[in-house]
């Protein structure tokens, strides 16, 4: 198999439910490497990757322009690479979070690409790939606070949380009094209005925040120790399809394409 060097991966994608577009070029930029790779992956469509992911997920799965533009990502850009390195073109189906894997069970597509969190019950029914987004809970609090350095700090504090997010249950746990929310864009206001003392959420929605608002006056005041790995999920007979995705993942992390993709979505590499 023709395996290029991929120095910067690039968004590729239109919008709408089902998108193709050619990855692959053999050096003369005729791009027949798919046409010539057979359907050695057991794939829905022979030469072509068919990913499942939402499309309305920023910063992993999305839009431009508001939802109207081309589909990008961190999770579109890394999966995109990916199926270069394996001279495959690639098409994307939009799929809403609570028929996705109902879509891979059908057989739609062959990989869903939507921050897929690795846990027991998962492992169970699917197979995953290598983490490439590796995101820990963090405390956050506003930049001058002096107070709170962990999460056993929380005691006796007011957090604002999702009543649906497991971080509700970790910041009950610790102590706090729970402000409850919509979401981790009125917690974070409440917080930047001095309304509650610190908020638990994922790393990576601090730092997609973070890079999106600019300075925000807020900090992240503890990493917790238990972090939530995601990865590209497959069915149980893709095994030789997933051990190619992570040849191609090892390739992309030494080669430091993941680490820039990260660092354009996050500021730094969350992939470890």
């Amino acid at each position: 198999m023709n395996r290029t060097r991929f120095a910067a991966a690039v968004s590729l994608a239109l919008a709408g439910g089902l998108v193709l577009a050619g990855c692959a070029s053999d050096g003369d930029g005729s791009g027949s490497g798919a046409a010539e790779t057979g359907n050695e992956f057991d794939l829905v469509t022979g030469g072509t990757l068919t990913v499942g992911t939402e499309g309305t997920y920023r910063p992993f799965s999305y839009h431009e322009d508001g939802g109207s533009g081309a589909l990008t990502g961190y999770d579109i850009e890394i999966i995109t690479a990916v199926a270069e390195k394996l001279d495959l073109e690639i098409a994307f189906q939009e799929t809403q979070w609570d028929g996705i894997f109902a879509g891979l069970d059908a057989g739609r597509f062959d990989v869903i690409a939507n921050q897929v969190s690795i846990n027991p019950e998962r492992e169970e029914l699917y197979l995953f790939s290598t983490p490439y987004t590796v995101s820990p809970g963090v405390v956050i609090v506003p930049e001058d606070n002096t107070d709170i350095t962990s999460l056993e700090d929380l005691a006796g504090k007011t957090t604002a949380q999702s009543r649906t997010s497991n971080w509700y249950e970790v910041a009950t746990e610790a102590g706090a009094t729970v402000e409850p929310v919509e979401g981790w864009a009125q917690a974070a206001t409440l917080l930047r209005q001095g309304r509650v003392d610190a908020t638990v959420n994922d790393k990576l929605t601090f730092l997609d925040y973070q890079e999106t608002e600019g300075e925000t006056g807020l900090k992240v005041a503890a990493e917790l120790d238990d972090a939530s790995e995601n990865a590209f999920a497959f069915t149980k007979d893709k095994d030789t399809l997933v051990a190619a995705v992570d040849e191609a993942l090892a390739e992309l992390k030494e080669d430091g394409t993941i680490a820039e993709i990260s660092e354009k979505y996050f500021g730094e590499d969350v992939s470890e």
